[in-house]
Parts: C-alpha cells; structure tokens; sequence
C-alpha cells in the first residue's frame, strides 16, 4: 500500500477492459474517458486488462498509458508493467510446444479455408505472447468490413461453431477458447484468461478489486475476472456507460 498513499482508497484497485470498455473496437481512447481516469486515480488504483499485445494498446490508449496506468495488463496479464516498469512473462509457445502448435494452426487454417464467407482478407492467425488470436475474416479487414463480419456473424455464428470445433478436436491440449472484440477469438492455456492478471498483484493487499468489461457474458472473453468470487464485476456495453457507472460508484 506504500506505493499509493496518495489515492484517497489505497487497498482499492479499478481494472478496466480495453475494447467496447474503455475505447471502441480498435478506436483511440476519447478524452471524456481520459479525463475520468484522470480523476478516478486520484481516489484508487487503476490497471487495464486486454487480449491484444501492448503495441495495440498503447495505440488505443495513448503511447504514455504504461505510466498512466498504475497496472498494465497486455494479453491478460501474461506482460504485465507496474509503474511502468515490466514484470516476469510467460510464453505459449513454451508451454504448448512446436508440435502441437503446428497441429493447431494446421487445423485452423484449414477450417478458414473452408469457410464460405463474403469477405476474406489477411492475418487470420496472429501469434502473440501468451497466446495466439484466430479471424475467419482476418485481422487486415478495415473497420468497415469489421462491422459487416460483426453483423454477419451475429446472424451466422461463425466464430462460436469455430470454437466449438476446436474444443472437440483440442479436447486434450487443456486450452481455452475466447470470443472477443468484433472479428476474432483468443485461444491460450487453460487459466490464462483475464484472471492471470490477478497473480500479478495478490501481494498489493488490496481490500476491494474492481472491473469493467463488456464481454462478461458465458463465453466472453471477460467472463472469467467478471464472475471471479474476488472480483466486484460491472458489465457495460460502451466507454460512454462505463464513464456513468465510475460517476456513480466513485462520486467523481
């Protein structure tokens, strides 16, 4: 608690997802939730909590938002930075091994392959740290075509039948499969998920920890922190009602 004398509630911490909680999809952090940030620090701890790698966040939420932060958390904590400074990572390619992950990209590549999808474009598997990120229509889609594939596969359910699949033909490599942001999911080892980033401040003592995601849903990629029995959970569907929601619980 040494570190945050200066926060009105020291042994209280605020983790924040990234896309569709504190920035649009992929879009640039507005200065609304800049400056609620801002004030929220002055009262607690704050931390973010993403799937994507940090060069993704730090173009979302501002090339200086590691020391913004108190606690950044890229790829669910598997690069992990206290007061700007990095802590221990792991990596997936470690764990899971050559041979396996070829097997399971094989896989992957195969079932894009097959997929009968209005638009394709590049990138369908981007292999991250702790983890490896899979888009039937591919990460080189512009935000428009992200928007069509978002509509299409809430009609479709593209990537919930690609998870599926997977789980059956993966049943026995111990790895989760995550649906989040607009075009993609996040497969890693079982219990890599978002509550990974809790191992990173169990030490701190914080009394009360908080956090704010959009995909808290079954499923979700932020399901797993949202329902954690040590976590206070809040579900918002945009940054506009996470703003709303910090007003009122903080009196900011």
């Amino acid at each position: 608690m040494a570190d945050w004398q200066d926060r009105e509630h020291p042994d209280t911490i605020v983790l924040f997802d990234v896309d569709g909680t504190l920035t649009p999809a992929r879009r640039d952090v507005t200065p609304e939730v800049t400056e609620i940030l801002k004030a929220l620090k002055k009262k607690v701890v704050i931390g973010f909590v993403g799937g994507s790698d940090i060069s993704k966040q730090l173009e979302q939420l501002g090339p200086n938002c590691i020391n913004e932060f108190d606690f950044a958390f890229s790829e669910n904590g598997l690069t992990a930075y206290r007061s700007g400074k990095q802590l221990a990572s792991q990596s997936f390619i470690e764990w899971i091994g050559e041979e396996k992950y070829t097997k399971l990209v094989n896989f992957i590549l195969k079932y894009i392959a097959d997929l009968d999808l209005p638009k394709k474009r590049g990138c369908f598997v981007e292999f991250r740290n702790g983890m490896i990120n899979v888009s039937p229509i591919g990460r080189n889609c512009s935000m428009k075509e992200r928007a069509e594939f978002e509509a299409y596969d809430k009609i479709h359910n593209i990537r919930t039948k690609f998870v599926l699949a997977l789980k059956n033909a993966f049943s026995d490599y111990s790895l989760t499969f995550s649906i989040g942001g607009q075009i993609s999911f996040d497969v890693f080892p079982t219990g890599w998920d978002k509550t990974y980033c809790l191992k990173h401040i169990e030490a701190e003592g914080f009394k009360t920890i908080h956090f704010f995601g959009d995909k808290t849903y079954e499923g979700g990629n932020d399901y797993e922190i949202y329902t954690h029995p040590k976590v206070t959970g809040h579900s918002v569907n945009n940054p506009g009602e996470t703003v709303k929601k910090l007003k009122e619980i903080f009196n900011i």
